[in-house]
């Protein structure tokens, strides 16, 4: 019984563990190829192809095994229900993992002073410019900041200017600028900063 299960001639084997495997190879190699085509996207050069092995070698396991059961129609579903969730969680590891730039463009007609000053405040670097909208006068804001800073700007602006108009883009490459430095957070700075709230 355990010789006919690990040659694959079981009906277990071939209908349920078989493509189980061949579905979380697929999650896993189509979860990197998703991460590594954002990576190449994003000028990661290094990075990129390091996980393209790994990327190709999952795929030939996957891909032998379905040539290997070409009369299982199991392996087909797993094959592309693994290929839909790869996408899905590579794209959600990027997202958690947070790397690289993003320019955020603003444009409202209100008064910025204040939502310029707050963002300076924070050591966003922010520029300033004057335009013509199609109702009059605006004020176009341009600030890039770091991926993981993003929700955090969008609250500054919906706070100061909840009507105000803007655009996120990637940034592939940039020159000198200011910057928000991303210095890491230890044990002794909340313990400063209890101290600083009991004053």
């Amino acid at each position: 019984m355990v010789q006919e299960f690990i040659s694959g001639d079981s009906q277990l084997f071939t209908w349920v563990i078989l493509p189980l495997l061949i579905f979380f190879a697929r999650i896993a190699d189509q979860s990197i190829g998703t991460m590594r085509l954002i990576f190449l996207s994003k000028g990661y050069k290094y990075i990129a192809p390091f996980l393209g092995f790994f990327e190709v070698i999952i795929w030939l396991l996957a891909i032998g095994q379905i040539m290997e059961h070409l009369d299982n129609f199991m392996c087909y579903i797993a094959y592309g229900l693994g290929f839909a969730m790869g996408n899905f969680i590579g794209i959600t590891l990027e997202e958690r993992i947070s790397i690289g730039n993003v320019i955020i463009r603003v444009i409202t007609g209100t008064e910025t002073i204040t939502l310029v000053e707050h963002l300076r405040s924070l050591n966003f670097g922010t520029t300033v410019t004057d335009a013509a909208g199609s109702k009059g006068p605006v004020k176009i804001l341009f600030t890039i900041i770091k991926r993981k800073d993003v929700q955090e700007v969008i609250k500054i602006i919906q706070q100061h200017n909840p009507h105000a108009f803007y655009t996120i883009e990637d940034v592939k490459a940039l020159n000198e600028g200011i910057f928000r430095s991303t210095k890491r957070k230890t044990i002794f700075d909340s313990f400063s900063f209890k101290l600083k709230k009991a004053k």
